[in-house]
């Protein structure tokens, strides 16, 4: 027999860490499928939506206004913050003001204008608008 005889098996030595290499290499990519598929929630299991609690929103330069978009609460640092959820998975982040005058931006560049008309607080930032339930305290500043 030749030099080579070692490797004529039915799996050689050389054969074998490439096996196994392959299969190692098909792993972590069903791993990497399987871990990637789970990242974006689903419309319906967007944060917020399985609470049940939405609010009507006109988003990216809409006209008209729709129940469409969730809202998530987070109390911390004695602040209260509210994600609104978009249909389209955007998002943006309010903090309820202390003193009963409404919503700021709670991160982002941009300013909220915000506009109480009876028991509505219409929030406009940028091309969004939304439509927040509200109780207005009786010495809050008017927004």
């Amino acid at each position: 027999m030749g030099r080579n005889s070692s490797l004529r098996g039915p799996i050689g030595p050389r054969q074998s860490r490439t096996s196994f290499a392959r299969t190692l290499n098909c792993f972590a990519a069903l791993a990497m499928t399987i871990v990637l598929s789970a990242c974006k929630p689903e419309p319906d299991q967007q944060p917020g939506a399985a609470m049940g609690e939405t609010i009507a929103c006109a988003v990216g330069g809409s006209a008209e206004f729709s129940e469409s978009c969730a809202v998530e609460r987070v109390a911390s640092n004695e602040r209260l913050l509210l994600t609104v959820h978009h249909p389209d998975g955007g998002f943006r982040r309010f903090q309820v003001m202390k003193d009963g005058s409404g919503v700021a931006t709670a991160d982002g560049a941009d300013q909220a204008v915000s506009k109480l008309s009876g028991k509505v607080l219409e929030v406009a930032i940028g091309a969004d608008r939304y439509r927040f339930p509200a109780t207005q305290k009786r010495d809050a500043a008017h927004p």
